[in-house]
């Protein structure tokens, strides 16, 4: 391997904009479609934390054996912030980060408001 091309890995980083209100507030939901895309792309979670704060939203970080996903949700500003990040230990993984990050915002039904690749 030739360490002064290798890429760590590709980090995805979202705003998003959602009408969905209920889906800014539903952790369980979150961690539920979360689980089905680390089985449709063959990730391995190694742990969880989520917080559900009192005006509903929620902070959820999933560690990974490939690294991170992270969300924040902003229901009363019909938002939230999204990080996507897969290390390219033995594969790339860049089209993995953006087709995962994809997904999710296909289940908020989002308009994308920022949208940052960043090659680590």
């Amino acid at each position: 391997m030739d360490l002064n091309s290798y890429s760590p890995g590709l980090h995805k980083l979202v705003t998003l904009q959602v009408d969905a209100i209920e889906k800014l507030k539903d952790s369980k939901g979150f961690v539920a479609i979360t689980n089905k895309i680390l089985d449709k792309y063959s990730l391995e979670q190694v742990g969880i934390n989520v917080h559900d704060f009192e005006n509903d939203s929620f902070t959820i970080a999933v560690c990974l054996k490939e690294s991170h996903i992270c969300i924040h949700t902003w229901p009363e500003f019909n938002q939230l912030t999204l990080d996507v990040y897969l290390c390219n230990y033995l594969q790339d993984n860049a089209a993995k980060v953006r087709a995962i990050t994809q997904d999710y915002i296909d289940y908020f039904e989002a308009q994308v408001l920022k949208n940052f690749e960043i090659n680590r």
